[in-house]
């Protein structure tokens, strides 16, 4: 018997079979082969189909089960990670009435701000841990003043994991750390914030039935099977956004340990048990997979939007076959890159900058001494002191830090990346070969079903390597990180 992992992301799909049994990765496949594309009608906006997501989930399961010879019924559970902070607005039919507003999409700062100074910093940091910001109830108030005719039609706003499971079972539904990843829940009263409700002017019905997050959450019904090709009856034990999955991927449940991402957007999560913030307007806090009200579990999630998507327009723009390439340019240029500085942030606003939307910036640049290969240096570079800075915050939240964990599928593969963070902060990064796929379908195998509780989804095979600080670099990455934050302040300086 087997299980199916979903990994809905902005970028593809991808979708996971593993052993029920074993746990054992048996086959991953990624559609499309192509990133998808990402529309942004005007600057610092960005939308996706939902049905194409979709779509691809159905292409990646009728693959995954042609490729392996594995009959329908073989699959017995079903696990979504996907791309948080998204808006998908169904009408009573459930038919989506207009393209998601996706993750880094920053058109509603501005409304999050306004809530923010209106709902009162005690109630935002005590209630919802959070500023409302740019989040997915500030996305949907957008709607409100700005398509009524559209928000008069909704039925139930989803996140876009909701999305997939409904148009799989037809059931429309969510979970608590879903609400409080778009910053609908209230930890104090452990239930839907009417307040903020009540401020965005958000009807109460538009929020979908609560399930837990592990356990039986709908079974795929007979429109979901034909598309899909998977079997009437297959249950989705489990759902979480990409981060939190992520976390649960790499076994980080508990406080100290943290899980890092390196993809188009750069995560450090942290799991803690304390609802105490200080940087709650930078640093977002979330209910993590294993959350109760009795014991409490609360994701510290630190986002960098401009990350791999640096990396891609680089090798998009300069002429490179491969990152690996990309990674082996970089290793001939020594630390600081001949004073060539990048600032990574060309993906919309930056909530540890404040919400700012400084944007990317290449500074120094010499026609005479920098080419190509000082270009991939930099970005790395810039991307992880990005994450050096980020992680700076987070200490300052009284978040502890024992240990990094990575998958082994993103930047965290490059040797300057990884070796420029750990030797920064002081911490070792552990690398594991596993994805969001993978834990997403190892989640909703081991899940039992009295409890709504996991089981291990660690596979002892999964550790790769570490990356340990190194001394000897160390005053040489100093100096180009304060460099680098050097010219970071002056741009927020001058946006301010």
């Amino acid at each position: 018997m087997y299980s199916i992992g979903y990994d809905i992301g902005s970028s593809s799909i991808k979708a996971a079979l593993v052993d029920k049994k074993t746990g054992n990765n048996i086959h991953v496949i990624q559609e499309p082969e192509n990133e998808m594309h990402i529309t942004a009608l005007q600057n610092g906006w960005a939308e996706q189909d939902p049905e194409i997501w979709f779509s691809h989930v159905c292409t990646a399961t009728k693959r995954l089960l042609n490729e392996n010879n594995v009959a329908p019924k073989e699959i017995t559970t079903i696990g979504i990670a996907y791309q948080m902070h998204g808006l998908v607005l169904v009408d009573k039919n459930g038919k989506v009435l207009r393209p998601s507003i996706i993750w880094c999409d920053s058109r509603a700062v501005t409304i999050g701000q306004k809530a923010f100074n209106i709902l009162g910093s005690s109630y935002c940091k005590e209630s919802l841990l959070n500023s409302p910001a740019n989040f997915t109830a500030s996305k949907l108030k957008w709607v409100k003043e700005n398509e009524p005719e559209i928000f008069k039609q909704i039925h139930k706003f989803m996140l876009p994991g909701d999305y997939i499971a409904y148009r799989l079972t037809g059931k429309i539904n969510t979970t608590i750390t879903g609400l409080s990843e778009g910053v609908f829940w209230d930890f104090k009263t452990h239930c839907i914030s009417k307040t903020l409700l009540k401020q965005f002017g958000i009807p109460e019905t538009t929020v979908p039935d609560i399930v837990p997050s592990f356990g039986t959450q709908a079974k795929v019904n007979k429109k979901g099977a034909l598309d899909s090709g998977l079997a009437i009856g297959t249950k989705i034990n489990y759902r979480a956004g990409d981060q939190p999955n992520n976390a649960l991927a790499l076994n980080v449940l508990q406080p100290g340990e943290i899980a890092a991402t390196g993809g188009t957007s750069g995560v450090v999560y942290a799991v803690t048990d304390n609802l105490k913030n200080n940087e709650y307007e930078r640093i977002n806090n979330f209910a993590h997979v294993n959350h109760s009200f009795e014991n409490p579990k609360i994701g510290k999630l630190l986002c960098v939007n401009g990350a791999g998507i640096l990396y891609r327009w680089l090798k998009e723009n300069f002429d490179v076959s491969s990152y690996t390439q990309m990674n082996n340019l970089a290793e001939q240029i020594s630390i600081g890159s001949n004073e060539l500085t990048i600032l990574p942030f060309g993906n919309g606003a930056e909530r540890m900058l404040k919400n700012q939307h400084i944007g990317a910036h290449f500074i120094n640049v010499d026609f005479n001494r920098h080419h190509k290969a000082h270009f991939c240096r930099a970005a790395l570079e810039g991307i992880a002191f990005a994450f050096v800075y980020g992680i700076d915050i987070m200490k300052k939240d009284n978040t502890p830090i024992k240990v990094i964990k990575a998958g082994n599928d993103n930047l965290f593969q490059s040797e300057i990346f990884s070796t420029t963070i750990a030797t920064l902060i002081n911490i070792d990064i552990k690398l594991y070969n596993t994805t969001g796929a993978i834990g997403a379908a190892r989640a909703s195998s081991n899940v039992n079903d009295t409890t709504n509780t996991i089981g291990s989804i660690t596979n002892k095979n999964d550790f790769v390597k570490k990356y340990t600080p190194q001394k000897n670099i160390k005053t040489q990455l100093i100096h180009a990180y304060n460099t680098w934050k050097n010219e970071l302040i002056l741009k927020i300086n001058q946006t301010s």
